[in-house]
């Protein structure tokens, strides 16, 4: 498991993995998990994996997809096999976007950051898998207080009458 707070406490990360203990207890691995849990600080990744993804997600994506192709003019010649590789390509750049093992590792973005965590278990002689991760932002889930200015000035000034 891994740690990071980021900004002062406005951002937390846990991220847990899987490794071989001969591994976990390098100083490599360590530097390798804090750098996981700073991309994932950095940017907000609902998914680990495209499996992780649920389907329910997926076909929304597709509706949506496929809504914005129907609409594009440029689209209305394209035979369905043309169209339906395009939603794939579509698709490929939601998961680059939502999950995280699709993204590009912040320090390097020639690789994703599933590449990093392979690259890093090679070089380390091991297997390495991350399991899940958390990520907080300060005041998540704080339902925002509503008042209504108009009516506490009017019940304040009734009262002086």
């Amino acid at each position: 498991t891994s740690t990071y707070i980021h900004g002062a406490g406005s951002i937390g990360v846990v991220v847990s993995f899987e490794a071989d203990a001969a591994i976990v207890a390098t100083d490599a691995f360590a530097e390798f998990a804090k750098n996981i849990a700073l991309q994932i600080g950095a940017f907000t990744t609902p998914y680990l994996d495209r499996e992780s993804v649920p389907a329910s997600v997926i076909e929304d994506e597709k509706a949506i997809i496929l809504a914005q192709m129907a609409n594009d003019p440029k689209n209305a010649g394209k035979p369905q096999n043309i169209l339906e590789k395009m939603v794939v390509g579509k698709l490929g750049k939601f998961y680059e976007n939502n999950c995280l093992l699709d993204m590009e590792y912040f320090k390097d973005d020639d690789i994703k950051v599933g590449k990093y965590v392979e690259n890093t278990a090679k070089e380390l002689g091991g297997s390495i898998k991350i399991t899940g991760f958390f990520r907080f932002e300060k005041g998540e889930g704080i339902q925002k207080r509503e008042d209504d200015f108009a009516a506490e000035i009017e019940k304040l000034t009734s009262g002086n009458k």
